[in-house]
């Protein structure tokens, strides 16, 4: 049992590091040695843990995402629909530092499945659980069932377009102003 324990400690420190890795320095620097730096873990480590490139990507976009359910999943339970749906969709910006890493690492990686077929999936799935929490979102907020589907797509588009802008702020820059373009957009689908 310690040992499963350790491994699994060992693919979050390594994952983590790539995480790391890759908001810092970009794709081309997702390297054993690199990873095996910024984790503080011998190369023979990470190569144990992750002995493919595309098994370490993989591990990598699952975390970012994980810890992005794990935060919705955290929302207290006893929120009104309209504060639920509010939370669901800011948990999706880039608005501090934990976050704008997970955009960069979702994007480096985003971009990689275009062309990695191995990577492909993992990435397909993380889109459709985006898709998923709009939807849910939107549902909180009344959005008629034959409307779903459409105000989903728009909703994602819009969290991907503000993330896109906030995640390129300059230092300090304030990124309210995304929040009351998504608060309008939202609102503009509720009737009171």
């Amino acid at each position: 049992m310690t040992r499963t324990i350790d491994l699994a400690d060992r693919r979050l420190a390594v994952s983590e590091a790539a995480c790391r890795v890759l908001a810092q320095d970009g794709l081309g620097a997702l390297s054993v040695r690199n990873v095996s730096a910024e984790a503080g873990l011998p190369p023979s480590t990470v190569r144990y843990v992750f002995p493919t490139q595309a098994s370490m990507r993989e591990h990598t976009i699952t975390l970012v995402f994980d810890r992005m359910r794990d935060r919705i999943d955290a929302l207290p339970a006893d929120l009104a629909d309209r504060e639920r749906a509010h939370r669901i969709v800011l948990e999706l910006l880039p608005l501090d530092e934990e976050r704008v890493t997970e955009l960069d690492v979702y994007l480096a990686l985003g971009n990689a499945a275009l062309t990695d077929a191995e990577l492909r999936p993992a990435l397909d799935r993380v889109v459709l659980e985006v898709r998923a929490w709009c939807e849910e979102a939107l549902g909180l907020l009344g959005v008629p069932t034959a409307d779903l589907d459409y105000e989903a797509c728009r909703l994602h588009a819009l969290l991907d377009g503000l993330a896109m802008q906030v995640v390129r702020l300059a230092p300090g820059e304030s990124g309210d102003w995304a929040i009351d373009v998504l608060d309008r957009h939202l609102g503009g689908l509720v009737t009171p």
